[in-house]
C-alpha cells in the first residue's frame, strides 16, 4: 500500500498518505465486486460454465 502511496505521489506531484489511500482503495474495491455482481445476474456460472 505504501509502494502505491508513494507511486502515486509520484506521478500526480500530490502529496498522498497512505491512510488516506487506503478508505479510497476499499470503496473502490467493493464499488467493482458490486459491479461485477450485477453483470453476472441471471448468468448461470455452475462448475459447468467452465
Amino acid at each position: 500500500m505504501a509502494t502505491l502511496a508513494r507511486m502515486l505521489s509520484r506521478a500526480s506531484g500530490f502529496e498522498i498518505d497512505v491512510e488516506t489511500l487506503r478508505p479510497i482503495v476499499i470503496f473502490c474495491g467493493a464499488g467493482l465486486l458490486f459491479a461485477l455482481m450485477l453483470l453476472s445476474y441471471g448468468v448461470d456460472l455452475s462448475p459447468g460454465f467452465f
